[in-house]
């Protein structure tokens, strides 16, 4: 079985500036890096509490909040075959997203989403 690691918590806000100044004053939460996403998206990066916390803009409030949360593996697509065959089913498939990120989607109960990503450790 593969060997998973917990990575991120990953959160959409309507006001993702205005999200991270409430995990910093009310946490202490320390803004890591503002990621540019292109096509004038950005992604905030915060370290709360020894966890990572990834938040990012959406225009629907009806879809901010809790929006996955993702787990790194050393192997990716061996993680992800043995999954499949347990019967895990998989809303993306294994996608190279940049030259240093490759992810895939599973689907967990209550329509929850689990990121998995590829990690070197």
């Amino acid at each position: 079985m593969s060997k998973y690691k917990f990575d991120h918590i990953h959160v959409t806000s309507t006001d993702p500036a205005k999200t991270a100044e409430f995990y910093e004053k009310t946490f202490g939460a320390r803004l890591v890096e503002k990621m540019d996403m292109g096509k004038g998206r950005y992604m905030l990066k915060l370290d709360l509490c020894g966890v990572t916390m990834l938040i990012s803009k959406t225009d629907d409030e009806k879809k901010a909040g809790l929006g996955h949360f993702g787990m790194c593996v050393p192997h990716l697509q061996k993680a992800v075959d043995e999954l499949k065959a347990n019967d895990v089913k998989f809303s993306m498939e294994v996608t190279k997203i940049s030259p240093q990120l490759t992810i895939s989607f599973l689907e967990a109960p209550d329509n929850l989403g689990v990121e998995l990503s590829e990690s070197e450790s």
